[in-house]
Order: structure tokens, then sequence, then C-alpha cells
């Protein structure tokens, strides 16, 4: 069943239901008007796994069909004479067991045929007839009538199983008018015809509820692509937010800091050519650096590329120190780094890029907003996990309730340091002073250091612990 061969492919004009790819199984009349029968519920557009759930109910349905005429030949033959009557008899119960056994061989083949020749259904309900007449209505072979309504259901819908139950019902009558004086024949015909109604109704039930599950299963699908795809569109914004507060606004306001001082330095009666000179470089160099920062902002989204590169061991510890150093060297707000246990394990490039964000804006914070006098950045690694803690002596952060509406009251750069400490599944903490305000992240770790230093891994392993 898992095959799909050229030969299920029904014309345009036949009853199938042919789904978007050209390769799938029609097993399923279309809900056309233009179709010789039609069914009332529309099929989904993907129907790989209803229609492998409608071959299997209709293989099974022939499958008893079959061994309910195997098992029942026997009585037919012995209520007719000997001579032609029981060779015809005989040609017709090999006639049906064939065809029901070639059809539940190769469904594959069959089925787009019986499909678009309901009238194949028919000439093998008048085979079943014959010899249910011939037989009598409380035999086995009164049980094998069942399965046309069922199949015809399946296959056709509401007006196909009202039609050849229709069929099936009237054979019954004929039956059941030449065998009515026969012991139990009245009973047997009334079970046999109740359930070839109720086979009918639960034949299309069943594929109805089928293509409706497949409709939802989509609509659920559909609904879950535009989920993640917004979801996306979100994460992708939120990242941009942050790499814009973290580099080209910061750099956009020092710029600003510094043609202000250009401006007065200009406004004063006699200036002096050298710290004008000065005061121009950095408005200079600011212009640059932000210049340099949006550059690289447009190519990582034209090569729609991420950090995912690995650093060594000593990256980490080194680029707190240049970032300090910097950092020191551009506001003269003395900051000192201090280093506690091992050295800190090798961290993808993504994530050593998340902390030394988180560590630049709370210490531009101290600068710009706590107006302290000295900040201090602590890296303490264990075994378990690697902690950055940034203290400062400074007026502190805003009350609690202002921390949960960072977003709204305009303090964006603390929204960026939760949602990277998010990312990283790592936990950023506040803690006030007094004095000022201390930013303490804990990293866990997904492999504990060991005592002996480890040999770098290849970039493809490194990444895997990302």
């Amino acid at each position: 069943m898992s095959r799909l061969p050229k030969a299920l492919r029904v014309p345009r004009r036949a009853v199938a239901l042919s789904p978007p790819r050209p390769r799938a199984v029609p097993l399923a009349v279309s809900g056309s008007t233009t179709g010789y029968l039609q069914d009332d519920a529309a099929p989904p557009a993907t129907l790989r796994l209803q229609l492998n759930a409608l071959q299997a109910l209709s293989r099974q349905t022939i499958a008893v069909r079959l061994t309910m005429l195997a098992i029942g030949t026997p009585f037919a033959m012995a209520n007719t004479s000997d001579g032609t009557p029981t060779h015809a008899v005989l040609v017709v119960a090999a006639l049906g067991i064939t065809i029901a056994y070639a059809m539940l061989r190769d469904w594959d083949r069959f089925a787009p045929r019986l499909l678009a020749h309901p009238s194949l259904m028919a000439l093998d309900l008048l085979l079943g007839a014959v010899l249910l007449l011939t037989a009598s209505p409380v035999s086995p072979l009164a049980y094998a009538t069942v399965c046309t309504p069922l199949l015809a259901g399946l296959l056709y819908g509401w007006r196909g199983a009202g039609l050849f139950t229709g069929l099936q019902l009237a054979v019954l009558l004929t039956v059941h008018r030449a065998w009515e004086h026969s012991p139990g024949a009245g009973a047997g015909t009334l079970l046999i015809a109740g359930f070839c109604v109720a086979a009918g109704i639960i034949g299309v039930t069943l594929r109805n509820l089928m293509f409706r599950f497949g409709t939802a299963t989509q609509a659920l699908a559909e609904a879950t692509s535009r989920l993640a795809v917004a979801e996306a569109v979100e994460s992708e914004r939120a990242r941009l937010a942050r790499e814009l507060h973290d580099s080209v606004t910061k750099t956009l306001h020092g710029l600003a800091l510094a043609a202000d001082a250009l401006a007065a330095s200009a406004d004063r009666p006699a200036p002096d050519p050298a710290v004008l000179r000065r005061q121009a470089t950095l408005v200079a160099a600011a212009a640059r650096r932000a210049a340099a920062e949006s550059r690289d902002l447009l190519t990582d989204l034209r090569r729609h590329t991420d950090l995912t590169t690995t650093t060594s061991p000593e990256d980490l510890k080194t680029q707190l120190t240049a970032r300090t150093e910097t950092f020191t060297t551009r506001t003269t707000l003395p900051t000192h780094l201090t280093h506690t246990g091992p050295e800190p394990p090798p961290l993808p490039a993504g994530t050593t890029h998340h902390l030394l964000a988180i560590v630049t804006e709370a210490l531009e914070n101290a600068h710009r907003h706590a107006r302290a006098t000295r900040a201090d950045v602590a890296l303490t690694v264990t075994a378990t996990a690697l902690r950055l803690t940034i203290k400062d002596d400074g007026v502190g952060l805003p009350p609690a309730h202002a921390l949960a509406e960072a977003s709204d009251s305009g303090h964006f750069g603390l929204v960026g340091m939760r949602e990277r400490a998010e990312q990283l599944g790592a936990h950023l903490h506040f803690t006030p002073g007094p004095p000022g305000t201390a930013v303490t992240l804990t990293l866990p770790l997904r492999e504990p250091l060991s005592d002996t230093p480890r040999p770098p891994r290849p970039p493809h392993q490194e990444s895997a612990h990302a």
C-alpha cells in the first residue's frame, strides 16, 4: 500500500478524488457536482493518510466478502439439481471468489476502475444474488451481501451507499419470495436487510469522518505553521531591536555627546585648536563606528547568518578584559575584572556574544544612569555553572514595578538583557544596594568541568553544546 503506481491515476471524468500531487492514490469520490456520484463531505487537500485508512477498510471489507463466499458456496451447490444448474452455480461462485481475491490481492490496480465504473460493483452484486438465490436467506452467503453497502459507502458516499443498499434490498426481497416457505426465511431476510442499511450508513459515516478529520488536521497544521512564522518574525524583530540598542544606538548616543562637547568648545571666546581637533576626532570616530555597526547588521540580514562558530576557552576572559579596558578608556569610569575558579569552558560564539552584550549593557547603565564612580566585573567558574557579576556604586535601579514595565517606560536595555539570558537558558538577577546595583548572570554548564584541562574539541562537537 506504500507504493503509488501510475495505474492509480483516474481521468478527470472518473468518479475519483485526486489529491494535489499526481502520484497520490485516488480512493474517494469527488465532491464536484459533475461526478457520477457525489459526496456531501468535502475531502481535504492532503489525502494521503485518509486514503490509506480508506484502502485498509475497503480491503478488509472485501476480505470478509471473500470469506463468506467461500463458506457459503457449498450451501448454494447443495440446493441445486445435478447437471447444468450445478455447473452454473459453480461458475458463478468461481467468478465471484476470483474477483474478490483479485481485488484483495491487487487493490491498487482495481480500485481506480471500480471508482470510475460503479457498474462493476453492480455486476459483483448480481453474482452474489445468483448464489444467494440458490442458497437461502439463512445461509452464510446472506452475510456477504452486507459487504456491498459497506463498500459502496466507503467509496461513493451517501448517494452510492443509498443506490447499492436499495439494489441489495431488492435482491433480498427476491430471495425472500423464493424461500418464503422455508423455516426462518422471513426473520433471516429482515435481519440481513437491517444489517445492509446499517452497513451503508456506517461506511459513509467512516468516510466522512476521515475526510473531516483530515480537513481539521490540515487546518491545524496551517495554523501551526502561521504561528511558527509569526513567532520567528517576532523573534527576529526582538533580536534586531537588541542588536540596534546594544550597538548603533549607544554609538549614536556617544556621537551626540561628543558633538555637543565640540559645539560647546567652539562657542568659547578663545577655543583651543587642540581641544577642538581632539573632539572632532572623537565625533568622526564615533560616526565611523556607527557606520561599521550598521554595516555589520545589514550583512547579517543579507547573509541570514548567525553566530554559530565556537571560541577557545580563553576567549571569554580575554574579551571581557578587552571590553572593560575599552569601557574604562572611553568613559573614564574605573572598571576592574576579577576571575575566580578554573578557566571558562569552550563556549559557542553566540553564547559569548550574549554574555558580552549583557556585561556591556550593565556597565553602560552604571555609567549613564547610575552615576557610579566605580564598577567591578567578576567572572566565577564552578563545576556546574558560569557566573558573571557586574556591580557598581551608583544610585541603583528603578523600583521593582518599573522593571516589570521596562519596555513601556523606555528601559529597552533591561528588556534586552533578560531576553538574552532567556535565550541562553541562564538566570539573570538584579540586586539593589546600597550602594549601587549588582547584576548577576548564572549560566548552567551542560558538561561539568573536570580538574584536568580538556583538549579543544572539533567545531561540530562544540557547536552541539551551544
